[in-house]
């Protein structure tokens, strides 16, 4: 048993689940779950495959979220080994999925497999939510989720993401919230000329360069304990047909906003609309789309548990944080649930030679089951 959970990591990562293709990885989950006690239902929305199971009757429902799909390996020359053949190498499980987020899937089920077994009659409801559009446009996966089970009345009280929290050690930090993702894409239109005739042309890049250099600067906010100060990054910008002596028509810049809880997509759009107006742009020059909205759980059973189940297992007294990129808990958290992220070292996701340290695996099952008992018995 100790192996279980190692097991079913390896046999996961054999199967090359780039997004959103699942290859088998849910049905073999969710026939170990079934002989569990599960009812498992598997919901194809689009071209992605995702997985709902739930055991018990009544009481707090604890679910375990995750996905199957990983990112695409890169190229194999850059991988010591097979990225889908999940190789053991000197205490090292190296694969494709071995940090995000395999193992971490493979360690919940084992614990709920071992919960079930020694908990037969435990109260409230212990459930899993995966999909395998996570890595991807993130559609037809979790958020689709959410709606078929907001549909039918069903609500998730604490969610346990397994998505790779840890730095140093396993357990060392644990994310109990995300910033807020939002995206812009200004395409500023001015007209094209001479660079020696300027008052016959309209340079939309000295434009568009303004109002990118004013939002650089502009103080957001300063955070809060658990959150840092909302960041405006200019990530790709395009302009000019390649000539030096020709002024730019068409100017195109694509921006990222990370914002905390005091900041909203309708906050930061007003204020660049406003510097819009100031920079002779218009408002509609800017497309937006919201990734997703910050979310957090500042205290709770959750968060006690897991400490509790993380100081027993691991020595450790882990730390909150809401570092990183946002996850599928971004879907989850609005209806209330408290959600906390747990799983492994987060080194080397969608790096080439992923790997995590092989006993991590069957250590986090541990602490997941840990977890549970606390919350459902």
């Amino acid at each position: 048993m100790a192996d279980d959970a190692l097991d079913l990591a390896r046999a996961l990562i054999a199967r090359a689940s780039v997004t959103p293709d699942d290859a088998g990885c849910q049905k073999l989950i969710g026939e170990r779950l079934a002989a569990a006690g599960f009812a498992v239902e598997h919901l194809r929305f689009g071209d992605v495959d995702n997985l709902w199971a739930v055991a018990g009757d009544s009481g707090p429902l604890l679910c375990f979220a995750g996905h199957t799909d990983v990112v695409p390996p890169g190229p194999l020359e850059d991988w010591s080994h097979d990225p889908f053949a999940a190789t053991l190498d000197d205490g090292w499980l190296i694969g494709r999925g071995a940090a995000d987020m395999k193992s971490s899937v493979a360690a919940m089920v084992c614990a709920a497999e071992r919960f079930r077994a020694r908990h037969p009659e435990h109260g409230g409801r212990l459930a899993f939510l995966l999909t395998s559009d996570e890595e991807g446009p993130a559609v037809d996966g979790t958020r689709a989720v959410m709606d078929w089970l907001a549909e039918r009345g069903v609500a998730i009280d604490y969610c346990l993401v397994g998505e790779p929290s840890s730095t140093d050690t396993l357990g060392d930090t644990v994310k109990n919230g995300r910033r807020g993702s939002l995206n812009g894409h200004a395409r500023v239109r001015g007209r094209q000329g001479h660079v020696a005739y300027p008052h016959k042309a309209d340079n939309a890049l000295h434009r568009l360069l303004a109002l990118l250099a004013d939002l650089a600067a502009h103080h957001w906010d300063d955070g809060d304990e658990f959150f840092p100060p909302t960041s405006f990054q200019v990530s790709n910008l395009e302009a000019g047909t390649g000539a030096e002596n020709v002024i730019p028509g068409i100017a195109e810049a694509r921006f990222n906003w990370r914002f905390n809880p005091k900041q909203d997509e309708a906050s930061i759009r007003r204020h660049v609309e406003q510097r819009c107006v100031a920079h002779g742009i218009p408002a509609e020059a800017i497309a937006w789309r919201l990734s997703g909205a910050p979310f957090i759980t500042r205290e709770g059973a959750l968060i006690d548990a897991t400490r509790a189940a993380i100081r027993e297992h691991a020595g450790l007294d882990t730390v909150l944080s809401t570092a990183g990129g946002t996850s599928d808990g971004r879907f989850i958290a609005p209806t209330g649930a408290q959600v906390l992220e747990l799983g492994p070292l987060n080194d080397t996701i969608h790096q080439a030679n992923e790997r995590i340290v092989a006993e991590d695996v069957a250590r986090l099952s541990d602490i997941y089951e840990d977890i549970v008992a606390r919350l459902l018995n």
